[in-house]
């Protein structure tokens, strides 16, 4: 009976892999089994229950912000899709993490990535926001519409509604789905349909147009997060 379970369970995740590769155009980046196609730190990522997971333990902490990064390829312009889901790990009711695209790693021996990322926390503030790790920061806060001008100077030309608003549509604790759309110089984030930025980064010298895509476990109290069902598109 247990290996009909086993059996059961592998061919619903091999059946829904084939569903979300089969979307127009995109590629699934996750086989639901295993980390073929990710390296990082061994100890704190896994595969549980058909879902990439990062976790830290005050058993076994990040020593610095570390990441899962994606092998196969560094795209330029793309479309991504995932799911993601944040818990905390202990009463601080800390957790953070990301999806850096468009990236460099500047650490492999721990597996420290640099470059745009599309922000998720467990507390209120930073969830959808595109954040650039150990660059230039906060490049646009959740709701903004910016332009980022060859001077490096922010301007914040539009919005897509109230920040607090937009963090009480999420799925806090749960699933919730990311959209990321990097296209020339342009970059927009989704969260479950509703847009969270937009950004034209048009300081050159510091814009990125390709990198690596990785996924972030944040140093700092226990915590967990969870991705699922990533895929991605190149646009042309």
């Amino acid at each position: 009976m247990k290996k009909i379970f086993i059996l059961a369970g592998l061919a619903a995740i091999l059946a829904q892999t084939a569903c979300l590769a089969a979307e127009e155009g995109f590629t699934s980046m996750f086989n639901g089994q295993d980390l073929a196609g990710w390296d990082g730190v061994k100890e704190l990522w896994s595969v549980k229950d058909g879902a990439i997971v990062g976790q830290t333990t005050t058993e076994v902490p990040a020593k610095e912000n570390s990441f899962l990064v994606w092998t196969n390829g560094q795209p330029g312009d793309f479309e991504m899709r995932c799911s993601f889901k944040l818990t905390p790990g202990s009463k601080a009711g800390f957790a953070n993490s990301g999806v850096q695209y468009r990236s460099k790693v500047v650490k492999p021996s721990y597996w420290v990535v640099a470059g745009y990322q599309a922000d998720m926390e467990a507390g209120p503030t930073y969830t959808g926001i595109l954040y650039e790790e150990k660059g230039r920061g906060i490049l646009a806060k959740r709701g903004e519409k910016v332009v980022i001008h060859a001077d490096g100077k922010k301007e914040v030309v539009g919005s897509f509604g109230d920040s607090a608003e937009l963090e009480a549509g999420m799925h806090k604790g749960d699933w919730n789905d990311y959209v990321i759309i990097a296209k020339g110089n342009h970059l927009q984030q989704f969260i479950d349909g509703k847009q969270m930025i937009d950004v034209v980064d048009e300081q050159t010298e510091k814009a990125a147009t390709s990198g690596v895509i990785a996924l972030q476990l944040h140093a700092g109290q226990p915590m967990k997060v969870e991705f699922k069902d990533l895929r991605i598109k190149e646009l042309k």
